[in-house]
């Protein structure tokens, strides 16, 4: 990442609303090109590594995946020494176990660390505090965006209103003047309501009602198990309603145990004496064995998730200067499979770029650029999760993608993981992880040649009937069609 001179920088003051992962990634970039940095979070911070209420979610199991480690690392160099010093579990060498319904795959790990999502954020928080201009303004929240109107009609957004969350009675609002305003308050934003509130248009949000479930126990791991493991992941059977398991270590002689499963057609257990059970129930007895042989601390503790959404900012016919969105606050995952921090840690390499850019002279649209970027870097995570979602019954997409493209990738992936994990083609099954950890497009596997190649090694009915339906020069053509209408084209470069 650049580090500017304070005579490069692009401006006076930057403001993030809220200080989780994405607005501390953001935090960090924005104190290379502004005089100051102010950070505005409603909680008040902790003193150590725990939880705290806004981050309801942070007791369930976090993680970056691969690409994310990376930029995290460029941006905190050394971060992960930090998370080893505060005790969190080195994964290295460890043994990674996957098991899907089509086989299991068991590796080593590679250089890596188990924590807790509070311990996560407690170093990355540490590492900006000590950013000369970087503040931090906790207990207050942002109760509304500041607008000015030049003589020419252009908007811009110069600050905000500050209120304190503890404050007896009313109070005189306190305003804050910043040159660009940042949006990372997460899945509660209320961006879309103030845009409203000034007048603005803004689109329907694309929508995943996912009404996902998930409970999460925490285990004392004993001495002849702390070595062994790195993580073991049970996949779901959608189809026969089988909930997905993971087990991770974590900081502390801690492991987290998921349990998850999506639709709403029912949840899993928060009841201690029934979670075992539970477990017992998942397609492979690996972490149902494990469990009789720990100590849970506590009892599980559940979590909801009624819809995903994905804003689409991008879309409205104008946009305020000094105004950007970060995070949960312009896309949500489901928390299953890992992408929110990621996708933050990217949409901040973004922000670097595109204000490196800006610093360069490239100031035309500035704010409206990031945002199309950052949808870019944001398509692939979200429309892999929604096509994995829709396998559940009572999972409904809304929005501009076709259903036939999620049916189609389905059945394909159905096809390429049997053979990559039924045949132990290691090669294949690294290529999709790739993928799925964010580092190459989906379109590195969806294209012509390699699902021809894939189907023309076919197993499965659902492998069978694709490689009847675009056998021969007229099925080529078909495919070809039907993957330039049906499967984004991921415009991202990655």
């Amino acid at each position: 990442m650049n580090n500017q001179t304070s005579k490069t920088k692009i401006g006076t003051k930057a403001l993030v609303m809220g200080g989780s992962v994405a607005g501390l990634l953001a935090a960090r970039v924005l104190s290379n090109y502004f005089e100051e940095v102010v950070i505005i979070e409603k909680d008040e911070l902790p003193d150590s590594p725990t939880n705290r209420p806004g981050t309801p979610q942070a007791y369930h199991p976090h993680r970056v995946l691969l690409r994310g480690k990376m930029i995290v690392e460029r941006l905190f160099p050394g971060y992960t020494e930090d998370l080893l010093a505060e005790g969190a579990y080195l994964r290295e060498g460890k043994t990674i176990q996957l098991n899907y319904r089509y086989g299991s795959i068991i590796i080593p790990d590679e250089r890596d660390v188990g924590c807790s999502r509070a311990l996560f954020e407690w170093v990355i928080r540490n590492r900006v505090r000590v950013l000369p201009n970087v503040k931090i303004i906790s207990g207050c929240e942002v109760s509304k965006l500041e607008m000015s109107v030049d003589d020419n009609g252009q908007k811009r957004i110069t600050g905000v209103q500050l209120r304190e969350r503890k404050a007896p009675g009313p109070e005189q609002p306190v305003t804050i003047q910043a040159e660009l305003v940042v949006d990372a308050s997460g899945r509660n934003s209320k961006l879309g309501k103030w845009l409203i509130q000034l007048g603005y248009e803004v689109p329907e949000p694309e929508r995943l009602k996912v009404s996902l479930g998930y409970s999460t126990c925490h285990f004392n791991v004993p001495e002849h198990l702390k070595d062994k493991w790195s993580t073991i992941l049970v996949e779901g059977h959608p189809a026969k309603g089988i909930g997905t398991g993971v087990f991770s270590p974590i900081e502390n002689n801690l492991a987290e145990v998921l349990i998850f499963r999506a639709g709403g057609q029912s949840y899993p257990s928060v009841k201690s004496e029934d979670y075992v059970r539970e477990a017992e129930t998942l397609l492979d007895s690996t972490i149902s064995e494990l469990l009789k042989q720990m100590e849970p601390v506590a009892s599980p503790r559940g979590f909801r998730v009624a819809e995903c959404i994905r804003h689409r900012y991008d879309q409205m016919q104008n946009w305020p200067s000094g105004l950007l969105v970060i995070g949960d606050a312009l896309c949500n995952f489901d928390p299953i499979y890992g992408q929110g921090m990621t996708v933050a840690a990217i949409e901040a390499e973004i922000l670097d770029l595109c204000l490196q850019n800006h610093l360069n002279g490239n100031k035309v649209a500035f704010e409206r650029n990031v945002l199309e970027k950052m949808q870019e870097a944001i398509e692939p995570a979200w429309w892999l999760s929604a096509a994995s979602d829709l396998q559940w019954p009572g999972v409904e997409y809304s929005g501009g993608y076709s259903m036939e493209g999620f049916k189609f990738v389905q059945r394909f992936f159905d096809e390429y993981l049997t053979q990559a994990i039924g045949k132990q083609n290691i090669e294949m099954f690294e290529t999709y992880m790739i993928m799925t950890s964010l580092l190459i497009a989906p379109k590195e596997i969806l294209n012509v040649e390699k699902i021809l190649s894939v189907l023309n090694e076919a197993t499965t009915e659902e492998g069978l009937e694709l490689r009847l339906e675009y056998s021969g020069e007229a099925g080529i053509l078909r495919l070809k069609m039907f993957l330039e209408e049906h499967i984004p084209t991921f415009a991202l470069t990655f």
